[in-house]
């Protein structure tokens, strides 16, 4: 088990908390709450050495939209990088931040 961090620049702030995944199914959860200036991110994963392919993933995905700041808690399950930013959109879209 390895446990990665990541902060990214936001604007304003994520409008509620949301769940996207779950982690018993074997699959990527996401739990996201709303924060204050920034987006930060911590990770647990089942595979050692992988911040390095989180970071491309997260660094893609935070370059490519004006996010809004948010706590985020993900359980990855060893789940496939589509899979990591399916389940992110997918927590922001519930939180009414997308």
């Amino acid at each position: 088990m390895e446990t990665i961090s990541f902060s990214y620049a936001a604007q304003g702030a994520a409008k509620g908390r949301a769940i996207a995944g779950v982690v018993a199914s074997g699959d990527l959860q996401v739990l996201l709450e709303p924060a204050a200036g920034r987006t930060e991110i911590r990770i647990t994963t089942s595979v050692d050495g992988k911040a390095a392919v989180w970071s491309a993933v997260l660094d893609r995905l935070f370059a490519s939209a004006a996010l809004p700041a948010a706590r985020i808690d993900i359980d990855d399950c060893g789940a496939t990088p589509g899979v990591v930013r399916l389940r992110i959109e997918q927590a922001f879209e519930e939180a009414g931040a997308a």
